[in-house]
């Protein structure tokens, strides 16, 4: 079933990127010109986890899938068979996953069959054979069946040529102890030929003249194919090299041989997963190497890359992706890597993730703004979006119209009708951070900066210092997954850091304790103290308490820096909120934001115009906190009354007016508009 993929029209419209490439509209598979001609770049999807590459893939497999030859192989994930001989390597598994893959029927054509890589494969699978080990070396051979079934699907099918080729490897090795690859290689493409192949197919052979050494002649090829293959290193990179190349002559053939010039339709589709990964990289450069020679094919290559900034795109053309629905220049220069078209994958707008809850609530029983406000959390992340708005579709009717995004978070989502119901903060995290088990990143994620992520580290996480300093190791993994830590959080993302927080305070399930997310609060706290600095007053916040920030704030106002005042309000009011789980009715802080609660006494020694300030600074510093928090929804009351506050401050103030009536106005517009708080321009003084 296909996916619902916003924002991609780019791609997957009937003029979009993919059918100026493979010269076939998607679904339809109606001709339509090809963009580049005989040259087509390979395209690369760039961008971080969550952002809908591998969907994209996917969509574009199913929107071309019996129309035209393709395969989809992720790059990461090529699993080796047991017991496998060195005859396997990733690279090598990979090229027999993709033959099998391209080689079915398609809309009118036949199937694609795959002689040239079939050779190569035998060639290297017999290396290092001896007859101390013919079990292995069966085994080796039968895994060669489905890709010499593309050549002739009986014969290959059957395993009378495994047997025949291990009589004919033991007559050749009979007397020798050594490995003798090129011997071996021989041996076995000698029976492949005879047992499999038919007259005409036995001429693919004569490809593998061109390769090292080779002279011309075939043969000599495929045995210091073999040779380079055992060798390793340089030499086997080589040898891979030429066998990625034998998949895409396989295909050119299909294409332009006398048998089928003309019958086939548009072109055939390779789609990588997980490019960025170094068996992406030994099965994109070989095909670019050749098209920067000079050498044609009819391929289309389709990559995902999580790694934007990646060496192997270092000259490639790069466009985002509303840059490439109708053209998509790629002018090809000295360097190979210029043959690539690198497409950044952009957010979903604030309309896409509308069209996303109304797919999902066609009722319309969420509340209005509950789109923007996921829309503020995930960025725009289509992977965030999308399950957020099917928890929001499945949650109890009863609970619809006072979901939050935090509420969204306590849900559980339905993924798989076999499977029960998994939660969504649980799924989103181990969909964002796959490879990276979260317990030290959730702690790490109320650090500001790495200073306090290595202090949290040094006193939260000493059992997991024995491999070096968990903040570091922490940090390393997280850039190398595509995140970005920074001087003002050290998990800079809000969505991922969002749900660490979430791991923090929920997962012991230890409510009203919440002994993980007090300790790691007051570490900070006490590292912060004890001087009311904003950081510290943050981390005040973080545990729930308000009452000395306001304080602070109040003694602070007269002072002549307005926009430092309002800065550090700001900053202060980042805090993450100590919410409980599965709460229902309003947020505590929207009766202390309106003046509906008045909250606890003001401190002692106050005169009426003191007190009155204090209460001020408290409901402002309550509205700011509930109206910036990112798991919380706007609310009109409290807008109104945080600028009514800030007027009222304006008014209080001898010279810093202006800028606390500006941001009377801007604030509510920021909030409306989905921005953070802006603070307006003018001297430091506010005058």
């Amino acid at each position: 079933m296909d996916r619902q993929l916003y924002g991609r029209e780019a791609v997957l419209e009937a003029h979009g990127l993919a059918a100026r490439l493979t010269g076939l509209t998607p679904y339809s598979f109606a001709r339509t010109e090809y963009e580049h001609g005989d040259d087509p770049p390979v395209t690369v999807f760039t961008g971080g986890r969550g952002m809908g590459k591998t969907a994209l893939l996917k969509q574009l497999r199913n929107a071309y899938r019996g129309g035209t030859p393709l395969a989809l192989l992720d790059c990461a994930h090529i699993e080796p068979p047991l017991d496998h001989g060195p005859g396997w390597t990733p690279l090598t598994g990979a090229l027999a996953e993709l033959a099998v893959q391209l080689s079915p029927k398609v809309h009118a054509a036949k199937a694609v069959q795959f002689p040239r890589l079939s050779l190569g494969l035998a060639a290297v699978a017999a290396i290092s054979w001896s007859q101390e080990d013919d079990e292995r070396a069966r085994r080796d051979l039968q895994r060669l069946g489905p890709v010499l079934a593309t050549v002739d699907e009986a014969k290959g099918a059957a395993t009378t040529w495994v047997s025949k080729v291990l009589a004919k490897l033991a007559a050749t090795a009979a007397g020798t102890t050594a490995p003798l690859a090129g011997l071996l290689a021989e041996a076995t493409v000698e029976t492949v030929l005879e047992e499999v192949f038919g007259r005409y197919q036995r001429k693919s052979e004569t490809w593998y003249g061109t390769y090292r050494n080779a002279g011309g002649n075939g043969k000599i090829g495929l045995h210091q194919l073999a040779v380079d293959f055992e060798q390793g290193g340089r030499r086997r990179a080589e040898a891979e090299g030429f066998l990625v190349g034998a998949l895409v002559e396989d295909l050119r053939r299909a294409y332009t041989g006398l048998a089928h010039r003309g019958t086939r339709r548009g072109r055939p589709l390779l789609l990588l997963d997980n490019a960025h990964v170094p068996l992406g990289r030994r099965l994109i450069e070989p095909v670019l190497r050749d098209r920067n020679d000079g050498r044609r094919d009819q391929l289309v290559v389709v990559a995902a890359s999580r790694d934007r900034d990646h060496e192997g795109l270092r000259r490639a053309t790069r466009l985002r992706l509303p840059e490439v629905a109708h053209r998509a220049p790629c002018p090809r220069g000295t360097d190979i890597t210029s043959g690539i078209l690198a497409v950044k994958l952009t957010p979903l707008s604030a309309a896409h993730t509308r069209d996303a809850f109304d797919r999902y609530d066609p009722a319309g029983r969420t509340p209005a703004e509950l789109p923007g406000a996921v829309h503020r959390l995930t960025g725009g992340r289509p992977l965030g979006v999308v399950l957020l708005g099917r928890a929001a579709g499945e949650a109890p009717a009863r609970e619809r119209g006072r979901l939050t995004p935090a509420a969204l978070l306590d849900l559980t989502v339905e993924l798989r009708e076999d499977a029960p119901a998994a939660p969504v903060a649980d799924t989103l995290l181990a969909a964002l951070m796959p490879e990276l088990r979260p317990d030290a990143p959730a702690v790490l994620a109320a650090a500001h900066d790495e200073e306090s992520a290595r202090l949290l580290a040094r006193t939260r996480l000493r059992a997991q210092s024995v491999d070096g300093d968990p903040a570091l190791l922490v940090r390393d993994a997280l850039r190398a997954d595509g995140w970005s830590t920074g001087p003002e959080r050290f998990v800079a993302d809000p969505l991922l850091r969002a749900l660490l927080l979430h791991r923090l305070r929920f997962h012991d399930g230890d409510r009203p304790a919440y002994a993980a997310w007090r300790a790691v609060y007051e570490t900070l706290h006490r590292h912060y103290g004890p001087d009311p600095t904003p950081h510290r007053l943050q981390q005040e916040l973080a545990l729930g308490r308000t009452e000395e920030a306001v304080t602070r704030l109040a003694a602070r106002f007269p002072e002549p820096d307005v926009r430092g005042w309002l800065d550090r309000l700001r900053f202060i009011t980042a805090a993450p909120y100590p919410r409980e789980q599965h709460r229902s009715g309003p947020d505590p802080r929207r009766a202390l934001a309106l003046g509906e609660d008045p909250g606890g006494p003001p401190p002692d020694g106050l005169d009426a115009d003191g007190v009155a300030l204090h209460l001020c600074v408290r409901r402002l510093l309550h509205a700011v906190w509930l109206l910036t928090d990112p798991l919380a929804l706007p609310d009109d009351g409290v807008v109104d009354k945080l600028a009514h506050e800030l007027r009222q401050l304006s008014g209080r103030h001898l010279t810093g007016h202006s800028a606390l009536w500006d941001a009377a106005t801007r604030w509510p517009r920021d909030i409306r508009a989905w921005r953070a708080l802006s603070v307006p321009p003018g001297p430091g003084d506010g005058a």
